[in-house]
Parts: C-alpha cells; sequence; structure tokens
C-alpha cells in the first residue's frame, strides 16, 4: 500500500500560524492560559496547526482519499494562498490561516469544517490524542476543541489539575444551567446556556458568596485611607546599618517612584528624624522629575541616615538569622481622580500584624532550586514569601472555598438540572456532587490567581500605563524583591474579584460538546500509559533540560489547592508538595554529580519516554 503523506509532512502556512501565536501573547480576557498560571505555555494556535495538519492528508497527493479532496477544493477560494495558485492543498492553507486565529476558538462553523477534514482523512475514525507531557494544556485542549478524544497526562499535580479543568470537567456539565438562586429567580423559562456559560454564572455567583464571606472575617484588616478604599501598602525591607554609629534600621528599596504619569509624578521622599532615630517617609507630588534613587542594587545597599555602604553578605546573614524587618513606605488609594498616594501612619502599619492561623501550610522550600533566589535571605517556608495579613487571608479564602461545595449542596435543593448522585468527581462523577466539587475546583484557580500578586515578591510599578501591584511570576523564578506592594483583596484592583473575573471569562471558551471523551491522570511519562488497546496519536512539548524547574515553582501554587482540594482528589494531592523525584528536568541541585548526572538523567528519561511512546 502506498504511503499518503500528512500535510503536516508536505508544507504548512508558517508565516500566518506564527502570526497567530504572536497575537495570542496580547489576549487576555478569555484566553485559557488567564485560567491559571503554567511555565512556557504552548500557543494555542501552535497546537491546532499541528494537530489539524498531522492528521488531514496532502490534498495535492494522487493517493488522497478523493472525498477529502473534493472537500477540500469546495473550500473557499478568497485567500492569498489560492490567489498565486488554485489548488486543494492551496485552498486548505487558506483554511489553515482562518483555522489558527484566535477568532476560530468560538467559531462553530470553521471548527465543524475541521472536524470533518480530519474525519475524511482518518478514514472515518479520528485517533485519540495522548499528550503526556501536558502541562499547561494547550495541546490535548485544542485536540477536543478538533473533536479527537483527548487524553493528558502529567506527573505534576498542578498540571493535572488544570487539564481537569480544560478538557475533563467542561464536557460534564456543557449546557447545563446554573443552579444558583439568584440566576434561577431571574432566569425566564426556555433560557438557553450553551456551552460552559452556566459552570462560569455559578463559578462566579458562588465567588462573590465567598468574598463576602471573607469580608465579614478579615476584612477590619483592611482599613480605608482618608475615606478612599486603599489599593496597596508599599513597603521596603529593611536591616539594622552595621555602622555603630548609626545602628538605623535601613530601608532596602530599589525606586522611590511611585507614579510617573506626565506632569503628575509622585514619589516618597525618605528623610531622618533624629529624634527618634528612624526613617519616615513623606509623599511628593510634583509636575516633572523622579524620586531619590533607590538605597540597594546588586552590589550592595547605603544607608540612608550615614550614608554606610552595606555589603549583600551582611544583608544575607541579617536575614538569615531573622532580622530583616518591613516598613511602610506609602499607600496606594482608589481616589475620586484616580490613584492617590498617603504618607504611612502607625495604624496602618501595625494593623498588618497579626498572628498566622495554626492550620496555614507550613511547607519548607527546597534549600536549592532552578531560578529561587530567596532562601539566600532567610527565607526558608513558603509562609515566609507572605506577610502575616497575606497568609490569614489566604487561609481565610481557602477554608471559605470548602464551605462553597456545602453552600452549592443546600442551593441545588430539588433541582432536576442535575442527577442526584453522590459520586465524587474524582471518580467519574456527573451529578451534584461532583458539580460542587468542579466548582471549588475553579474557586481554588481563583485563588492561586491572587496569590500571584499576594505576596512579598509581588512589586509596585510606577509606569504610567498601570500604577499597581505587578505579578510577582513575570519570570519563572523566586527572586528576591526589596521592597513590595501588598494589594487589597477586597478593593477592584488586583482583586479576588478581579480574579474571578478573568477565571469565568476563560471558563466560557472552554466550551465542549457533552459528547466530548477527555482523560485526564497523574502519570510518569517514562512508564507505559494505559491505552486500552488504542492506537493513540502522540502529540507533546517535553520540558528542555533545565530552562524551568516545573515542580519547585508549582510548589507555590500546590500548597494552597492541597488545603482547598485534598479532600475531592487525595489521590493527587496525597503528598506535601509536588513529586520531584522523577520530574524530568536537568536540575543540578538533586544530584551529587551536578549537571553532568543532571544532563545524564533527562537524557536517559526522555530516551525512556519515546521508547515507552
Amino acid at each position: 500500500m502506498t504511503y499518503r503523506k500528512k500535510l503536516i509532512e508536505v508544507a504548512l502556512p508558517l508565516e500566518a500560524i506564527n502570526n497567530a501565536c504572536a497575537r495570542e501573547k496580547s489576549i487576555r480576557h478569555g484566553h485559557p492560559s488567564t485560567l491559571h498560571l503554567w511555565w512556557a505555555r504552548r500557543p494555542l494556535a501552535a497546537a491546532r496547526a499541528v494537530i489539524f495538519t498531522s492528521l488531514v492528508d496532502d490534498p495535492d497527493n494522487p493517493e488522497a482519499p478523493p472525498a477529502f479532496v473534493n472537500a477540500c477544493k469546495k473550500l473557499p477560494g478568497d485567500g492569498k494562498n489560492t490567489a498565486e495558485k488554485d489548488t486543494p492543498r492551496q485552498r486548505l492553507f487558506d483554511f489553515i490561516e482562518r483555522l489558527v486565529t484566535w477568532e476560530a476558538t468560538t467559531d462553530e462553523a470553521i471548527l465543524k469544517t475541521a472536524r470533518e477534514l480530519i474525519r475524511l482523512s482518518t478514514n472515518g475514525n479520528p485517533p485519540p490524542l495522548l499528550d503526556p507531557f501536558a502541562g499547561g494544556g494547550s495541546i490535548p485542549l485544542e485536540a477536543q476543541r478538533l473533536g479527537l478524544e483527548a487524553h493528558a497526562s502529567d506527573l505534576n499535580p498542578v498540571a493535572v489539575m488544570i487539564n481537569k479543568a480544560m478538557i475533563e470537567i467542561p464536557p460534564k456539565f456543557a449546557d447545563m444551567p446554573p443552579i444558583n438562586p439568584k440566576t434561577q429567580e431571574g432566569t425566564a423559562a426556555g433560557s438557553s446556556w450553551k456551552g460552559t456559560a452556566g459552570l462560569a454564572d455559578d463559578v462566579h455567583y458562588y465567588g462573590e458568596w465567598i468574598r463576602k464571606k471573607a469580608f465579614e472575617k478579615v476584612g477590619h484588616l483592611y482599613p480605608k485611607c482618608n475615606g478612599e478604599t486603599i489599593i496597596a501598602w508599599i513597603w521596603a525591607r529593611s536591616v539594622k546599618c552595621p555602622n555603630p554609629a548609626c545602628g538605623i534600621q535601613l530601608p532596602l528599596t530599589r525606586s522611590f517612584d511611585l507614579s510617573k504619569k506626565k506632569g503628575k509624578r509622585v514619589w516618597i521622599e525618605p528623610y531622618k528624624d533624629s529624634q527618634e532615630r528612624k526613617i519616615l517617609y513623606k509623599i511628593v507630588h510634583s509636575s516633572s522629575g523622579t524620586g531619590p534613587r533607590g538605597s540597594v542594587s546588586r552590589s550592595g545597599a547605603i544607608c540612608l541616615a550615614c550614608e554606610t555602604p552595606v555589603s549583600l553578605n551582611y544583608i544575607r546573614d541579617e536575614g538569615q538569622m531573622g532580622k530583616m524587618k518591613a516598613q511602610l513606605m506609602a499607600i496606594a488609594t482608589d481616589g475620586a481622580n484616580g490613584r492617590s498616594y498617603y504618607a504611612p501612619t502607625l495604624e496602618q502599619e501595625t494593623i498588618s500584624s497579626v498572628p498566622i492561623p495554626e492550620d496555614a501550610p507550613e511547607a519548607e522550600l527546597p534549600m536549592k532550586a532552578l531560578g529561587f533566589r530567596v532562601q539566600l535571605y532567610g527565607m526558608t517556608k513558603y509562609q515566609n514569601l507572605f506577610t502575616n495579613r497575606q497568609v490569614t487571608t489566604l487561609v481565610t479564602f481557602s477554608d471559605l472555598i470548602a464551605d462553597v461545595q456545602k453552600k452549592v449542596l443546600e442551593d441545588v435543593g430539588s433541582t432536576t438540572l442535575l442527577p442526584k448522585d453522590e459520586t465524587p468527581l474524582n471518580e467519574g462523577g456527573e451529578g451534584v456532587t461532583a458539580y460542587s466539587e468542579a466548582i471549588c475546583v475553579y474557586l481554588s484557580f481563583a485563588l492561586d490567581r491572587l496569590a500571584q500578586q499576594f505576596s512579598t515578591l509581588a512589586t509596585w510599578s510606577s509606569h504610567p500605563a498601570h500604577e499597581l501591584v505587578v505579578n510577582m511570576f513575570s519570570r519563572q523564578t523566586l527572586s528576591m524583591t526589596w521592597d513590595f506592594g501588598e494589594v487589597n483583596p477586597f478593593s477592584e484592583a488586583a482583586s479576588w474579584e478581579k480574579s474571578l473575573g478573568y477565571l469565568c471569562r476563560s471558563i466560557k471558551y472552554l466550551s465542549s460538546p457533552k459528547t466530548s471523551v477527555a482523560h485526564v491522570r497523574m502519570a510518569d511519562a517514562a512508564k507505559p500509559q494505559m491505552n486500552d488497546g488504542k492506537r493513540f496519536i502522540v502529540s507533546t512539548d517535553p520540558p528542555y533540560y533545565d530552562n524551568i524547574g516545573y515542580a519547585d515553582l508549582s510548589d507555590y501554587f500546590y500548597i494552597w489547592l492541597r488545603r482547598s482540594l485534598k479532600k475531592s482528589f487525595p489521590s493527587i494531592f496525597s503528598t506535601m508538595l509536588v513529586p520531584k523525584t522523577q520530574e524530568l528536568v536537568a536540575n543540578p541541585f538533586k544530584f551529587e554529580g551536578g549537571r553532568k548526572e543532571a544532563k545524564k538523567f533527562f537524557e536517559d528519561g526522555l530516551r525512556n519516554v519515546f521508547s515507552s511512546i
């Protein structure tokens, strides 16, 4: 039998695919990447193009199925490829250029055509697709979108939960109206809820319920300033000046700027209070200029009181002895005319000093890890990455996520929208119990999203376009920050409500037919995958040497996911931290032989993976 080449083996409209991938970087509302952070996530356009062109034939090949060729001839011939030469392949290229756009994500007509072309090229029996390094889920999600049975596996529990939320949960509750009482009361009979719109509505409703309950518990920790809602408190870490004649608590800050808007500059002006022997701060407004230079650089710091040079080694020693503190430098509010800034007060500084809850996660940071720097400064536990107020608030939200499950079951009442089935989601359930757990999965993602800006590693941006606290994971590292912004989760900027909004828009884009088949499991890619005798197409993006330490980075989210979801997913959250022994990354810190042994582990492991495949 003559071998029929697939289109990917012949040619691709690469420029259009690359452009679609580049454009995706600017899309935030509804993009699956806003569901939950994952590092080095593949663009949807690339995943969709690779899967589609791996399955369809080259229509210019004489051996291609006639029905498929005829279908390509009927595709619109109004693109640039067809303008050059009107052949079935060129028409297919024009179609692919439309298929990979962001708009095609929800264009059912284009997706239906793509599924039909795949069916005609696979003898009416498209193969299931397996991604053994599923990670952020782009490949399994696009396989499902193209009508394939999608199988995703990963060793990392955080990646497993992301994939479950993207491809496994949505089909179970597709086209179902929301069950929350607010929408039920206002929904007219016969109203249509397509795809995951009902699920997104319920997640938003119960997320708002959590916000209300959380404010009742910890709202007093977030007072107003001058009658205005505080957006963030701007802090600086500090150490005692090593000069015996000075001994002042030295603030460590990279910048004193608060706003660099043209004509409306704002900065912090530090000054020494000789009587109290401490550094105090005032807010300066000006039409031009910038604030004083920061007190710390790559080489060390300068004492603002006596100008004594302070080495980084001294700062690290102070941190490791637990002597590094934090000083409140400024308060940012949502004023009547935009951002307003105020000097700190004793009340605002002390109110954040609350005791950490006894049941807060106590996991240890790794001694050494790829991209981790904070341990050098005495941060040895994950608790150290947050203020006491932040830990208290995160614990409060986490506890309320667990309470949502009971709330959902109460609200379901006598509804006939869901089967009265108590089978849990983790065991394939599709009834009321599973639905309540599904809502909690997404709400735990909202908490993780909040945590990206709810940390002492998140910094304040004075950029004219966005004066706010910046996501701590702008890079795939846990890097030291000297000054940081502590957000108010009950404000409109960088808040729980904002995280919830991004999350729910993303859920709506996860629409998949109720007939979709998807399986996600936690598994080692180097070991044989269970395939029930099926022949899979395998499409994957393996980790690359030591570029990203996925497991160590994921622990930042895992500790909160585990706290909220371990009862619903006991097997996935059975360990205190993300499993690392078998993680296929060339991490030199895991081996006595350093980089050489790490390189061998990675390369041998990758051979085992492809042998298994």
